[in-house]
């Protein structure tokens, strides 16, 4: 694959959760029409150079030997993924000579009420100081993902040179689909990486996670075992139950964050699809999955189990109706529109 256009990745691979996990499957994928460089940044966002679990296994699966503070980083197209990790940062640290240079938005530019999600113009401005490139594109991962950045540029203007992808640089969902259960019980779950933005008030949690469900399952739940969390609940730190067990133990994954927090996509309910389970999440995170996820409020959770619970057939539909919506976010589909925008031609799936 010499003779393919060059492309350059650059992260800082400490990210836990979705992020990581995300570029990670976006590796994988693109491997099977080129053999990117991946170049690895030390920010002050985190401490150590621990990589992400799922980065690891991604570097050592395609044998790629990233490179950890290049100096310099050319390559016809660099994809820069999740710009917040400099905004700890006083600039860029390295230089970047591209053609294209794509920066992928993993985190909201806005808050849901509009405040900033972090200091992005400054974020921008460190990159842009430290790259010579052609076209400077954003490349937001979902549809409400966009908004806030749209939103963001509204308030605050699009620096020079920065224009927004008409696309989106949707996360790749390639797991395996298993069937759902033909008997639906009130087994609840939830999971997700630590962090006080990833959890509702304790008094939501006790809405989604009643004294009445057979079972609550609370996976990375670091913050609330220093509370008095009710017996009611099983919690487990993050990493701390395997992810195929903890699908065993429920057949609805609940999902809300903090009101002042909003997920760019949610990974974590496109893993509970697949799964095959039934997805409850807040209206806004339920729009990117086009039906896949059941909107609702806390207070609505209660009725939503129990009328699946009594239709088990309109259950296993929604499952199944979740589970092919998971088709857009394909590595197929991923790779091929990859490979026109950075002009691959060969190999790439039909």
């Amino acid at each position: 694959m010499h003779d393919r256009p060059r492309i350059a990745y650059v992260l800082d691979p400490r990210f836990p959760g979705g992020t990581s996990a995300a570029v990670a499957a976006e590796l994988r994928a693109v491997a099977s029409v080129c053999r990117p460089s991946v170049h690895l940044v030390t920010s002050r966002m985190f401490a150590g150079q621990t990589v992400a679990p799922a980065l690891a296994q991604a570097f050592s699966d395609l044998a790629l030997d990233p490179i950890w503070d290049a100096p310099q980083i050319a390559a016809e197209t660099v994809i820069l993924h999740n710009p917040a990790f400099l905004k700890f940062d006083a600039a860029l640290g390295r230089r970047i000579v591209a053609r294209d240079l794509i920066v992928v938005t993993h985190e909201n530019f806005e808050r849901p009420g509009g405040a900033e999600g972090f200091d992005v113009a400054s974020c921008l401005d460190r990159i842009d100081r430290g790259a010579l490139a052609l076209t400077k594109s954003l490349a937001p991962v979902s549809p409400l993902n966009r908004a806030t950045v749209e939103g963001w540029a509204r308030r605050h203007g699009m620096p020079g040179g920065w224009s927004l992808m008409p696309e989106d640089w949707f996360n790749i969902c390639d797991f395996a689909l298993k069937p759902p259960t033909t008997e639906p019980r009130d087994r609840r779950g939830r999971h997700s990486r630590p962090g006080f933005e990833k959890f509702p008030s304790v008094e939501v949690l006790g809405q989604c996670f009643p004294a009445r469900a057979e079972t609550n399952v609370i996976l990375g739940a670091e913050i609330l075992t220093n509370d008095a969390a009710p017996s009611h609940w099983q919690l487990f730190p993050f990493r701390g139950l395997d992810l195929e067990r903890y699908f065993e133990m429920i057949d609805f994954m609940v999902y809300f964050t903090a009101p002042t927090w909003q997920e760019s996509f949610g990974r974590v309910l496109a893993e509970g699809i697949a799964a095959g389970k039934l997805v409850i999440s807040d209206p806004a995170t339920a729009r990117g999955f086009a039906g896949g996820v059941v909107p609702a409020r806390p207070d609505e959770v209660d009725g939503i189990v129990d009328f699946y619970i009594a239709h088990p057939n309109r259950y296993a539909a929604q499952v199944a109706r979740a589970q092919e919506g998971l088709a857009l976010f394909s590595p197929d589909a991923f790779v091929r529109r990859f490979a026109a925008l950075v002009g691959i031609s060969a190999g790439v799936p039909a």
